[in-house]
């Protein structure tokens, strides 16, 4: 690792150059993020994941600007033209747009203007006028005149002469540098509608006829723009404010006197701008912006997901899963505590009285048969409706129903890994089982889809699809490792995410369970086929044997570590397993005792908090919820009306939430709380609860606008909300606003998901 790389990451993120070292090494090492920043604190100094995964960008980001680097080396060696001068400019290169700058005069390109004027033997005259000197321009030129190389008249020598100037003005490492400031300060987005565009594309109205600042442009705007151009409704370009002003930069850095040849510089400089410069800034600038857009969409989408898998679990019980249907009846399944599909059926409540007594009876019996102790509804079409008539059976026993995000479980259902699980079931099965299962344990159930598919994203598909699955590949592992997993039960699908394993180690190990039988310990693993040292080192903490040989398994204490454990046990003349779980006993433990040359305070702490709550899972408890009773469709909400709700979506503008009413509703970021929200994160999460106030109703486009203004927390068990008064006729007022209610915003329409 460069010296100067230490250097700058130190800098740049203010961590100690040591943190840095030991974490670059790890990484090298094929360590992982989880694995370092839980397991390797001493190192570090207890750097964080953030911490860990920036030094780890970081370091790629220099890496591929040394590539560049060399690249350039090469290029100039080959032509002959690297110079000590130039070396030294490109060494000292800091960013990809700088270097970029300094190695544009020597790239190879197409013939140009500037090219083919200098094959008429027009550079010496470009140089003379560069100069400045006193010289009349057009006596100069006569002498350039050559008909047979296709310089007819004096006039023409000068033109083909300010070709060559404006080119050497565009390729100028310090006008770039200066204009890309200019327009990134100043720079303008300005949409327009296409011609005959504007009722198809009516959804973009707000950007028909649209200007703002480069600087501020949010990243929703950015990415709606562009989204508007990609289908051909809106014509998109990057302007200063001002043409003048920006010629005048070039100006005040290329015209040194008042003077006829100065006249022509000054020409060449304004037709540099307008031909090329304008345009090469307006192509960084939109790549720039881009950029930025799809990093904090990312950044969105990340958390989003990050929320939703740390959705807390409902745990290991007996569960029906519904998918609920009209025509086709609702698909239901029975699911034994580990996820086990145990029966299947279909009932008809929602077609007939007839259907309605025949699927009452048959939820009876099979919640007596089977045990049931929670029922999984799915919340697309027919959700509010089926659970309304679950709850209507009055059944016996403390039997939960939920109602469950069912976002993705088609895509699950079609997948490759639903037909290998369920081979002789259809989709509709496969759905159901997935609703129910995503109950007990939204983590294992949703690494299965593509997170893409799950409905938390905002311009999910829009933005560079290589960063995104970097980023969602980093989140699952985050949180997969972060709760850990029991490898006697564990899907393969989830264990792939486990530190140190993958595809093909995650199916070894199951396919060892399958053929053996469950794990008795953790030392067992390493019989595993092709599952090595270094694997084991990286996996083991996070993988829990609960009931095993030793009880340590259970927890989230590695296996490197034991020795650490027996010690204070055999300190204390108790066993480990005495050890764990006795408060008492634990209060007795100088962690000072146990200090050495490799293990420090953070680990030990770490091995206190493991003592005190083996294998701990650190998603928040589940808690029941209820939408509103008699709110079932967005007919029935009334302006004003106090609801409960789910947020399924947070975007950088607000938030939706699920009302129950198949169509989820903004909260607005200026409605999210009673005093400024800079980020919607800061005031809510992914699947938290909250009452929210209706705001307004747009039947007509399905659009429903609500507030948290009043405060956002519904009390630990949300209890259902009777709405006693049947909603009045939503006013032709009220169905259809003017242009200024947020529902005209075209993002708005762009990021609907249901």
């Amino acid at each position: 690792m460069e010296e100067h790389h230490i250097k700058k990451i130190s800098d740049e993120l203010q961590i100690n150059p040591r943190q840095v070292i030991a974490t670059a090494g790890l990484l090298s090492e094929g360590a992982t993020i989880p694995f370092i920043s839980r397991y390797r604190k001493e190192a570090t100094g207890s750097l964080d994941e953030v911490a860990i995964t920036d030094i780890r960008d970081r370091l790629t980001q220099l890496e591929e600007l040394d590539k560049r680097r060399d690249t350039i080396f090469k290029s100039l060696k080959d032509q002959g033209k690297l110079t000590e001068e130039l070396k030294k400019k490109i060494e000292h290169a800091e960013t990809m747009a700088f270097l970029e700058d300094i190695y544009l005069p020597f790239r190879p390109k197409r013939r140009t203007r500037a090219t083919i004027a200098g094959e008429k033997g027009l550079e010496p005259l470009a140089q003379k006028l560069f100069s400045q000197g006193d010289m009349d321009p057009m006596e100069e030129a006569t002498s350039f005149v050559n008909k047979e190389k296709g310089v007819e008249s004096a006039e023409d020598a000068l033109s083909g002469a300010r070709d060559i100037i404006a080119e050497w003005i565009n390729e100028d490492q310090k006008s770039r540098t200066r204009m890309r400031s200019y327009f990134t300060e100043k720079g303008i987005f300005i949409s327009k509608v296409v011609q005959g565009k504007d009722l198809e594309g009516a959804k973009y109205r707000d950007y028909f006829d649209w200007q703002e600042s480069v600087a501020i442009a949010p990243s929703h705007r950015i990415l709606a723009m562009r989204r508007g151009e990609k289908e051909g409704f809106l014509n998109l370009w990057v302007a200063p404010p001002d043409e003048e002003e920006a010629c005048a930069l070039l100006d005040a850095q290329f015209v040194k006197r008042d003077s006829p040849a100065s006249e022509q510089i000054k020409m060449a400089a304004h037709d540099s701008y307008r031909r090329l410069l304008s345009h090469s800034m307006e192509t960084e600038i939109r790549v720039e912006t881009k950029k930025r857009a799809d990093e904090e969409a990312i950044r969105v989408f990340g958390n989003n997901v990050r929320q939703l898998l740390l959705t807390p679990p409902l745990g290991q019980k007996n569960v029906m899963g519904i998918d609920p249907g009209f025509r086709t009846g609702c698909k239901v399944v029975c699911l034994d505590p580990q996820g086990k599909l145990i029966h299947m059926d279909t009932i008809y409540p929602l077609l007939s009285k007839k259907g309605k007594t025949e699927a009452a009876q048959k939820i009876r019996d099979l919640c007596k048969q089977f045990h049931v102790e929670a029922i999984a509804i799915g919340n697309g079409t027919g959700g509010r409706e089926t659970e309304a008539f679950i709850l209507g059976l009055s059944l016996s026993g403390n039997i939960q129903i939920v109602m469950v995000n069912e976002s993705g479980a088609s895509v699950y259902s079609a997948s490759d890994v639903a037909r290998e699980e369920f081979p002789d079931q259809d989709v509709t099965i496969r759905g159901a089982v997935s609703i129910g299962r995503r109950l007990m344990d939204p983590l294992a159930e949703l690494v299965k889809i593509d997170p893409k598919s799950i409905g938390v994203g905002q311009y999910q598909h829009d933005v560079d699809q290589k960063a995104l699955g970097a980023r969602l590949d980093d989140v699952v592992i985050s949180c997969v490792n972060a709760v850990g997993v029991e490898v006697n039960t564990v899907s393969t699908q989830l264990l792939t995410y486990v530190s140190g394993l993958g595809p093909q180690l995650a199916r070894n190990i199951v396919a060892y369970r399958n053929e053996h039988g469950p794990f008795g310990s953790r030392d067992t693993l390493k019989r595993v086929p092709r599952l090595g040292a270094k694997a084991f080192e990286q996996a083991a903490g996070f993988l829990r044997i609960l009931g095993g040989d030793n009880p340590l398994d259970g927890s989230a204490v590695h296996p490197e570590s034991y020795y650490i454990v027996e010690s204070m046990a055999k300190g204390l003349s108790c066993t480990v397993e005495e050890l764990i779980g006795d408060g008492e006993l634990q209060k007795k433990i100088n962690i000072q005792d146990h200090i050495t040359d490799n293990v420090g305070v953070p680990t030990l702490n770490d091995i206190l908090e493991e003592l005190a709550k083996p294998g701990r899972d650190p998603r928040d408890r589940f808690e029941s919820f209820a939408f509103a009773e008699g709110v079932q469709k967005i007919a029935d909400l009334e302006i004003g009306m106090k609801l409960p709700g789910i947020v399924t979506n947070i975007t950088a503008f607000g938030a939706f939430v699920d009302i129950g009413v198949h169509q989820d509703g903004l909260v607005h970021i200026s409605n999210l709380a009673g005093h400024f929200v800079k980020d919607p994160n800061d005031e809510v999460k992914v699947h938290e609860k909250v009452w929210v106030t209706v705001l307004d109703i747009d039947l007509e486009r399905k659009r429903i606008s609500l507030s948290m203004k009043e405060g956002k927390k519904p009390t630990k068990h949300v209890p259902q909300v009777s709405v006693k008064k049947k909603p009045e006729k939503i006013s032709e007022k009220n169905k259809k606003k003017s242009d200024r209610t947020l529902f005209n915003n075209p993002f708005f329409e762009a990021l609907k998901h249901h």
